[in-house]
């Protein structure tokens, strides 16, 4: 597998996944509250945060899609490291609401890391070059000389 399959293979994992945890947050929100490192969660009408958290992951990961999708593969590399900043705020969110270390650092920390070095990748990604053409001379008769004003 070359390293540009790689990268899209990647790449699509990486946009599922939010996906998959927002489509969680709306279908078993608590369960997947659970998962995300504060404990306990809101309750009541402050749980409608759940479906805050859910839009937004499934957006997120839907941008990263469409974009690869359309062929902006550098775009998706921009869009990819802004939203590294997300699980770096989640990560602060959790060490900062009672929530462990290492739910913080393992789940949060480090899908900032991967999404990153991701991002990172498929900006350093070189456009494909189209193939050299070679350019047209014209006929010696019809040339130009030099100091010919006519």
């Amino acid at each position: 597998m070359n390293k540009r399959r790689l990268t899209t293979v990647f790449t699509v994992i990486i946009g599922l996944a939010p996906i998959s945890f927002g489509l969680r947050f709306l279908l078993d929100p608590h369960g997947a509250a659970s998962g995300f490192g504060i404990d306990p969660w809101p309750t009541g009408n402050e749980a409608g945060y759940f479906i805050v958290k859910a839009v937004r992951d499934i957006v997120c990961g839907l941008n990263i899609l469409v974009l690869l999708a359309l062929g902006q593969r550098r775009a998706t590399g921009v869009v990819m490291g802004l939203a590294a900043i997300i699980p770096v705020v989640d990560m602060v969110a959790v060490l900062t609401h009672g929530g462990s270390v290492a739910t913080a650092l393992g789940i949060h920390g480090l899908t900032a890391v991967v999404v990153a070095i991701a991002a990172v990748v498929l900006l350093r990604e070189r456009q494909a070059t189209p193939a050299a053409q070679p350019v047209p001379v014209a006929p010696a008769d019809q040339s130009v000389r030099v100091g010919d004003h006519s």
